[in-house]
């Protein structure tokens, strides 16, 4: 596994080892492709001109679309929603800087069909959080973390500004609920194995399914690669 910074991003890994589902760390195929603290870069389509291009943090394989992930650490407190677990989910943070936004969909731009970028917040939380809070909890050392991810093109559209002179962005809480969704639920192959964002996926071929009718043409998502579970 690789070893990480944060431990969020440590969390979520042993998350999708345990559940066997099918994953690439970017930050370990860099180190292993790029020379040390070389940079990813893009090239500009209007000049053509290489410029920096902030990574993401997984790819993780399944269908009808494989998913560039970028992590979002929060905290939630204990005390802050009163009863167990400390928060209520309308006080989940869901900030992010335009920089991830712009970063992620150019992303998406690359890989092109077949992919789509998604935001995964996972939540630190002080206590065992309700099941009626989350539906995706998970314990990794310790602490308790739950799940709730959102595709870059739902955050996109519902973002609001948060901070101009800091250049974050939010989702309204209302907003946030209606287009998040858990990450991985059971399949039916048993409790054991769970299949790779089976909730999201449903989202992204609801997605693709009101783009293309919008546009009067088939879905344009590709066959997402055959890849075997770690």
């Amino acid at each position: 596994m690789a070893q990480r910074r944060h431990h969020y991003e440590r969390s979520f890994e042993a998350y999708l080892r345990a559940r066997r589902t099918p994953y690439v760390s970017v930050n370990e195929a860099r180190r292993a492709l790029l020379p040390p603290k070389a940079k990813l870069e893009a090239v500009r389509s209007r000049d053509g001109k290489p410029v920096s291009l902030k990574s993401f943090d997984f790819v993780i394989y399944g269908s009808p679309s494989n998913l560039l992930v970028e992590i979002k650490g929060r905290k939630v407190g204990r005390g802050s929603g009163g009863g167990s677990g400390g928060a209520t989910r309308s006080q989940l943070q869901s900030w992010v800087t335009l920089d991830d936004v712009a970063a992620l969909d150019r992303w998406q731009s690359l890989f092109g069909d077949g992919f789509r970028s998604v935001f995964v917040f996972v939540y630190w939380c002080d206590e065992q959080p309700p099941d009626a809070l989350f539906q995706e909890v998970f314990e990794h050392e310790g602490r308790w973390y739950a799940v709730r991810a959102v595709l870059l093109d739902d955050y996109r559209e519902a973002m609001v500004t948060r901070s101009a002179r800091w250049r974050t962005v939010h989702v309204p809480s209302a907003e946030f609920e209606r287009i998040s969704a858990p990450l991985t639920s059971a399949s039916p192959g048993g409790p054991s194995r769970v299949t790779s964002a089976p909730a999201l996926q449903r989202e992204i071929g609801r997605a693709l399914g009101r783009r293309a009718g919008s546009a009067g043409v088939g879905s344009a998502g590709g066959a997402a690669p055959g890849v075997g579970s770690p």
